[in-house]
């Protein structure tokens, strides 16, 4: 009977194949035993930052848009005559704003400061969990937008964090407003539409 199962010879299997494994054999079977489970992680990680550099490079290009504009506005059309665009129905007037967006509430200048810094705190810190495209335009239309009028706020007079915004967007029968304005509201919007769809900023989907 041994001589018989000499000749034969045991089943192979697999850790009688593998014997003794050093800890680099064992750490190397585990990667290849985790299969997609890994390369799947290491996928999400350069999709989360590509998500995250699109959300900064939009409230880069709104703030900048946002600045250049007004910049040009105080400097060529602030206390000059409005200049029409569409006859009356569209021009751009240079006003200072101490409210709100579209010019609600000019007594709670620093109350609005406050809220415009405490948006942007948050959309950084949400930035962390961002895997949905796009959420990363819609934050990065917020927070271009939150920037550009905070910057009113700080540096513009009549002292920090009370500084009138400069509005000059001005339709008939409606308030005068800035393309920081503008950002924000294109921002809400999206935001809205994409919570009605169910998409959350993490890229999940639910339905209720």
């Amino acid at each position: 009977m041994a001589e018989a199962e000499r000749i034969i010879g045991t089943p192979d299997t697999p850790d009688a194949d593998r014997g003794e494994q050093t800890p680099d054999e064992q750490t190397r079977d585990g990667r290849e035993r985790a299969g997609t489970d890994g390369t799947a992680a290491d996928t999400e990680r350069p999709r989360g930052k590509r998500r995250i550099a699109v959300l900064f490079a939009v409230a880069a290009f709104a703030y900048a848009l946002d600045l250049i504009s007004k910049m040009i506005v105080v400097a060529k059309l602030e206390h000059h005559e409005p200049i029409e665009i569409v006859g009356d129905w569209l021009r751009f007037e240079a006003i200072r704003n101490a409210g709100a967006a579209f010019g609600f509430g000019e007594a709670f200048t620093v109350i609005f400061t406050v809220i415009a810094a405490a948006v942007i705190v948050v959309i950084i810190r949400l930035a962390r969990k961002l895997y949905s495209l796009p959420w990363a335009i819609a934050l990065g239309l917020l927070l271009g937008g939150a920037l550009g009028n905070l910057t009113d706020r700080i540096f513009r007079s009549p002292g920090v964090f009370e500084g009138a915004v400069v509005d000059f967007i001005a339709p008939k029968h409606f308030a005068v407003f800035n393309l920081a304005d503008s950002a924000i509201v294109c921002g809400g919007i999206l935001i809205v539409l994409l919570s009605f769809r169910g998409l959350d900023p993490d890229g999940t989907v639910h339905k209720d």
